[in-house]
């Protein structure tokens, strides 16, 4: 990826940051928890020396208030998990389940998901990588915004290993039939689905409230799923 593509990446923000409510707990987590469970994404880590360990490494960006990360690294304790978020509430939320549930496998970046991947992530390193709903920026003077994006996806598919996967979630039928398109014409990626189109929902993705509600109401939800050859 040439300078000019990195620096298109860092530029086009597909997030605003936005504060949000933080609790008392998530700020008592965010003041005690953040040296067990947070990196620093100024510093270059050996991730096998963070987790203590030589392990699967998955990477969730956007993890929101962390309820599927928490799912998936409790069920998965022999994997790894880093968490990427910029909203603060979450990071604390997300802390205090760890905290709860004793998980030992999840680190937690709260810092520009694209940054963090370019500059901290090794290429060839990721068993899996998780957007799950992310912001659809539904205007079309907006969609440059979106971070799937022909960029982002020659980015993934560098950080993934052979065989390591690509799972997104969205609810926006116009974004899922753009990133069915970008994904499928990606060299590098090969497209899960029987028929060449959407996942059905795995397990392993916990339900959001928000989803919940959208079903409810009768809404769709598609995921695609996409690994690395």
């Amino acid at each position: 990826m040439s300078s000019d593509e990195i620096s298109s990446l860092a530029t086009i923000r597909s997030f605003i940051r936005r504060q949000g409510r933080i609790t008392a707990a998530q700020q008592y987590a965010l003041d005690f928890y953040s040296s067990r469970y947070c990196l620093d994404p100024g510093h270059a880590y050996d991730f096998s020396e963070v987790f203590g360990r030589q392990a699967p490494l998955a990477v969730e960006i956007g993890f929101g208030n962390g309820d599927n990360l928490a799912k998936i690294a409790a069920a998965n304790p022999d994997k790894d998990y880093i968490g990427i978020e910029v909203h603060r509430p979450g990071v604390g939320r997300l802390m205090l389940e760890l905290d709860r549930q004793g998980l030992s496998n999840v680190k937690i970046y709260c810092h520009d998901a694209l940054e963090i991947l370019e500059q901290r992530i090794p290429d060839n390193s990721l068993h899996a990588l998780y957007l799950f709903f992310p912001d659809p920026w539904p205007k079309k003077k907006h969609h440059k915004r979106r971070i799937v994006r022909p960029d982002f996806i020659d980015l993934l598919a560098r950080k993934l290993v052979s065989g390591g996967i690509f799972h997104a979630a969205t609810d926006w039928r116009n974004y899922a039939e753009v990133m069915l398109n970008l994904l499928s014409a990606n060299k590098h990626l090969i497209n899960m689905s029987k028929t060449n189109s959407y996942c059905q929902k795995p397990d392993y993705r916990a339900l959001t409230k928000f989803e919940q509600r959208g079903l409810r109401l009768g809404h769709e939800v598609w995921d695609l799923i996409f690994s690395k050859k």
